[in-house]
């Protein structure tokens, strides 16, 4: 037997404009699965990349996360990136799983509108641990994110591009 886990990839960061700071991305689902495997002989495997950040003045965010998949037994769809002003992106959802996850949400953007120097959101935590977190006007992003993360909204003044999503994961771990 085999226990599967699989998370989907992170969705990308937003980036904003001179008076607001933009949401992180939602971090990768995951399912979980135990498979007897003793008649399997092969098993396609993909792992889902992770969505890039959005760059400009923009209130919508870059990219979804990519899904991941162990054959047709379990996937896990990727997080999305902030589609609104200020807004998180929404995590994605494990499915087929013995246990199916969502992946957390990002976190979002400080918004005030009146020019103050702003910071961004905090890409959502996934299965495996935090996204990295978000750009101000004074500092750029900073800090890694796990597997399957989402990537860290930013103000414009700090390079105007959210970072992008972490790439998901599928670990295999055999039972004898």
């Amino acid at each position: 037997k085999v226990r599967v886990t699989v998370t989907g990839g992170g969705g990308g960061g937003g980036s904003h404009n001179d008076d607001d700071a933009q949401g992180g991305g939602g971090a990768g689902g995951t399912a979980i699965e135990t498979i007897d495997v003793s008649s399997v002989s092969s098993v396609a495997v993909t792992v889902g990349d992770g969505g890039s950040g959005s760059s400009g003045d923009t209130n919508t965010g870059g990219n979804t996360g990519g899904t991941s998949s162990f054959g047709s037994y379990c996937s896990a769809t990727g997080g999305a990136s902030p589609q609104h002003w200020g807004i998180g992106g929404v995590g994605g959802v494990g499915s087929g799983g013995d246990l199916n996850l969502q992946g957390g949400c990002g976190v979002c953007g400080n918004i005030d509108g009146y020019g103050n120097s702003e910071s961004g959101g905090t890409g959502g935590s996934s299965y495996w641990g935090g996204g990295p977190h978000g750009g101000t006007h004074w500092a750029a992003r900073n800090g890694n994110g796990a597997p399957g993360s989402g990537g860290a909204g930013t103000h414009k003044d700090s390079s105007n591009s959210g970072s992008n999503g972490l790439p998901g994961i599928v670990l295999v771990e055999q039972f004898k």
